[in-house]
């Protein structure tokens, strides 16, 4: 049966999302942190992810990124810079992973991107845009509808964050709630679909046909 998503006018009216705060949200910049990090993510098992890429403003222009990859767990965030190559091999290993699996919306994009700027195979990946279309909804649904059909509440997103500069050395605090909270959202979208992890369509192992 064909199921209906709410709308973008009907999203607006909702009551907002309670998404990580700044003290929650966390961006290695050592070797001890990177391990740190990566041992947290692989005990969570299964987080939410999320990339973002400095922007083109040229025809034809091809994005050089993922620049920050975002993975949350329940209660924090973790932002990797992909330019720090004291953390890379941390980062590919949780990419590349199959036991840690990672969630989100339009995932397909950011395998073509991690394969390559990184050269390896995006593993353990669960897009929620799959899930939702088992469900009924034919139409693509993002991390904004989700948050409104599952949770009633307002996801916001900011222009002006999703156009900045995702390279730049330092994050800003507006940079770090926008990129960790994608994250955050996915996972708690799934948490509360409450799929056991044998049914999770994951990409590259029972990965469903589109």
């Amino acid at each position: 049966m064909k199921k209906t998503a709410p709308t973008k006018p009907e999203i607006a009216l909702l009551e907002p999302f309670a998404g990580l705060a700044l003290e929650r949200i966390h961006v290695p910049a050592n070797s001890e942190e990177f391990a740190a990090a990566t041992a947290e993510i692989k005990a969570a098992g299964i987080v939410g992810f999320d990339t973002e890429s400095r922007p083109t403003f040229v025809t034809g222009d091809v994005s050089e990124g993922p620049h920050v990859v975002q993975f949350a767990l329940h209660d924090k965030a973790y932002l990797f810079q992909v330019h720090r190559a004291e953390g890379l091999p941390f980062l590919v290993e949780l990419l590349a992973s199959e036991q840690v699996i990672k969630v989100g919306f339009g995932l397909r994009s950011d395998s073509g991107q991690i394969f390559a700027k990184l050269g390896i195979k995006f593993g353990g990946v669960v897009d929620l845009n799959t899930v939702f279309r088992m469900n009924g909804y034919q139409k693509e649904i993002g991390v904004r509808t989700a948050v409104g059909l599952v949770f009633n509440q307002r996801f916001a997103k900011s222009k002006k964050a999703t156009t900045s500069n995702w390279l730049q050395p330092r994050l800003t605090p507006q940079q770090m709630l926008y990129a960790a909270n994608d994250a955050y959202a996915a996972l708690k979208v799934l948490e509360a679909l409450d799929l056991r992890r044998e049914d999770l369509p994951i990409m590259g192992l029972n990965a469903r046909p589109d």
